[in-house]
């Protein structure tokens, strides 16, 4: 009898392991979808990089702490911070510092393609510091995704502004550590870190901009961006602690080739070519990483 229930019981343990992984992987996806829309809010505004930080950051903290009350969480997510909640508020700031100036100095297509080296660098992250190392399945796909962005680079290097995308480098270095954070500290909150990585930048935002110049239709479109990171935010973190750090990667790189596709829709930047090529390869890459297990599903 007991050899009997032995695979049952197997399957059973199985079943809420394999929904967290779906759920990971859907946040994730809701995730990349919502930041690929970053470049559509900061060239849509002529606002400098600093007053768009401050607006949004002013916007996503206020949304992020409404989500926290309704909750009921905000004690709680107080309480679990932590050294590990910190560390992702003060990279995550960083991190956005970077991003926005990015977006404005180079094509919305050079930070995306650049952003796609996260599988890489969450995987070379998680290897170091924990020990986790990919499979080679997924380590195939980390190299495809590369390949990918080597295409696209390839075809804009007439084109690329050293200034952006070196900051656009620091942004993925930055989303990149606080996946394998989220990884290593699964009990870390989410949305909490979140809030502060948004108010820890709005001081020198006051200091190097005047956000109050802005038109009030820019400040509403601002201020929205700052709702749709807060989300994208929330749910990348939720998602990476489900998931290993390299497929999170992978499955975050999605925006490669969403962001690009919105600005040739909305703003009318016809990426080349070989931006759609590598952007190709990428989602290639993603896909590829996901289908063995669903078949196993």
């Amino acid at each position: 009898m007991a050899a009997r229930t032995a695979p049952l019981q197997r399957l059973e343990t199985s079943r809420p392991a394999d929904r967290q992984r779906g759920l990971g992987i859907a946040l994730l996806v809701i995730s990349a979808t919502l930041f690929s829309s970053a470049g559509l809010f900061t060239k849509g505004v002529a606002a400098d990089a600093w007053s768009i930080l401050f607006w949004r950051g002013l916007a996503a903290a206020a949304g992020t702490l409404a989500y926290i009350a309704l909750r009921g969480q905000l004690l709680s997510e107080w309480r679990r911070m932590g050294r590990a909640g910190w560390a992702v508020a003060v990279i995550g700031a960083i991190g956005s510092a970077a991003y926005i100036p990015a977006l404005k100095i180079t094509s919305i297509a050079n930070v995306t393609l650049i952003y796609a080296a996260v599988p890489l660098l969450a995987a070379a992250f998680a290897w170091v510091s924990i020990g986790e190392r990919p499979s080679r399945r997924v380590g195939l796909c980390c190299l495809l995704a590369f390949l990918g962005v080597l295409v696209i680079v390839q075809g804009s290097l007439g084109q690329v502004v050293l200034t952006g995308d070196l900051l656009a480098l620091v942004m993925t270095a930055s989303l990149a550590a606080i996946m394998v954070i989220y990884r290593c500290y699964p009990e870390t909150p989410a949305a909490l870190p979140a809030v502060f990585m948004s108010l820890f930048l709005l001081p020198p935002a006051l200091l190097l901009t005047d956000p109050v110049a802005a038109t009030g239709g820019e400040i509403g479109l601002m201020a929205a961006f700052g709702l749709v990171f807060a989300l994208a935010a929330v749910t990348l973190a939720e998602g990476a602690r489900r998931i290993a750090a390299a497929e999170a990667g992978l499955l975050s790189a999605l925006e490669t080739p969403l962001a690009p596709l919105w600005a040739w829709l909305l703003l009318a930047e016809l990426p080349p070519q070989a931006t759609w090529i590598g952007g190709s390869l990428v989602m290639a890459a993603v896909l590829w990483a996901q289908l063995p297990n669903r078949r196993r599903d």
